[in-house]
């Protein structure tokens, strides 16, 4: 056993095995470091083996008289000892992750939390950008195995690994392709493509849920145009207000993020990836995410596209006005375009908080989309009477 004492915390390193043979010998060794009651206590157990119940009654004393006590860095066999027996649920226990590298590897997809990298044929991992992202990697977990429930085609990740300082979550996908890699491969399957990411964008939206099942994506609309307050002219803010307020509750599924980065092709099955963006609400939300990625991220560089998903912007521009074709087969071109006027008016609502909080004014950049967005908005606003179409639930 070592230890260390470092800013109040006592970090005490465990290893080989504890059983009753030595249970009695490691409880009075941590006694005799002499910490005081209140203080924080960090048991890790990266090198230990095997703790038996005689092992457990000693952590169980020890989380008995300093109450900030928790375990890191439990081996998987470890763990488990410690969930079958009920400790998970009274203190703080944390699993430790192998260790993967994506030296080298291909990004296969990006979106606003993470990026996703092909390990090997039949892998791919996740790495999240927030270095304390578990909360985040066990949510998207939950989330992408509520959808699979329900019938929707998603990959779901069966491990979570430590990549560098970040953490990652890592998916079994044979061989699997992305639209991307597909669209740019063989643009003339382009029609064929957008046609089959509609038919799981329909399934998606087709799904409905329990009012509070996800996040609600009209209340995170509704904290866009409050941040666009100071950008518009009153009269445009409060319509853009009004109209963005009048969209109905719904509760159908929405991916959030949904592009020809996130649905993979494996074996002749599609696929979802990235699902920790899932929210319920009218799809007139849905349809502003897409229409940001193939076309309104890019409205003052038309580059932009061709690094977030690789496509030329006039690709881009045509798999969107597809999606739009085939997901209102049988609408006439003015309801098409009304509906597209509608998604980009909220999607530049979006870019425009998006640009001013993480760009900002002082940033070239970020005065151009910010200029961009209010411009278009207060152009468009009132061509519009509403800001979603009726849906046929």
């Amino acid at each position: 056993m070592e230890f260390k004492h470092e800013n109040g915390t006592y970090t005490v390193y465990l290893s080989g095995r504890i059983d009753s043979g030595n249970a009695p010998e490691v409880e009075r060794e941590v006694q005799a470091i002499g910490i005081p009651p209140q203080a924080p206590i960090v048991l890790d157990l990266e090198k230990l083996d095997y703790i038996s119940s005689a092992g457990l009654r000693v952590v169980l004393r020890i989380k008995k008289s300093n109450a900030d006590t928790k375990i890191i860095n439990a081996s998987r066999d470890v763990y488990d000892i410690f969930e079958m027996t009920g400790f998970t649920e009274m203190m703080e226990i944390e699993k430790a992750y192998r260790v993967m590298s994506v030296e080298g590897c291909e990004v296969i997809g990006e979106g606003a939390n993470g990026l996703v990298y092909r390990i090997d044929a039949d892998t791919i991992i996740k790495v999240y950008k927030n270095p304390d992202s578990l909360d985040e990697i066990h949510n998207e977990r939950e989330l992408a195995r509520k959808a699979f429930v329900l019938g929707i085609p998603t990959a779901i990740p069966y491990d979570v690994v430590r990549v560098g300082n970040l953490y990652g979550s890592v998916f079994e996908l044979l061989d699997a392709t992305s639209f991307a890699k597909l669209v740019i491969a063989h643009p003339e399957q382009l029609d064929t493509l957008a046609k089959e990411s509609v038919e799981i964008l329909k399934t998606i939206h087709a799904t409905f849920l329990k009012k509070g099942a996800l996040p609600d994506k009209k209340a995170e609309a509704m904290g866009w145009v409050q941040c666009c307050k100071p950008f518009l002219e009153p009269g445009a803010y409060n319509r853009l207000y009004a109209l963005m307020d009048a969209i109905p509750d719904k509760y159908n599924m929405l991916h959030g993020d949904y592009h020809v980065k996130n649905i993979m092709k494996q074996n002749g099955e599609n696929l979802l990836i990235d699902m920790d963006t899932l929210s319920e609400g009218h799809p007139i939300f849905e349809f502003a995410a897409i229409f940001l990625a193939y076309v309104g991220f890019s409205c003052v560089d038309r580059d932009n596209v061709k690094g977030f998903l690789g496509l030329d912007y006039d690709l881009a521009v045509r798999f969107w006005e597809q999606t739009l074709a085939f997901y209102f087969a049988g609408k006439d071109s003015a309801f098409i375009e009304d509906v597209a006027l509608k998604a980009s008016i909220i999607g530049y609502t979006r870019l425009l908080r998006r640009s001013a909080e993480k760009l900002g004014l002082e940033t070239e950049m970020g005065k151009k989309l910010v200029d961009y967005c209010k411009h278009f908005i207060e152009e468009n606003i009132d061509k519009v009477d509403s800001l979603y179409f009726v849906t046929e639930d």
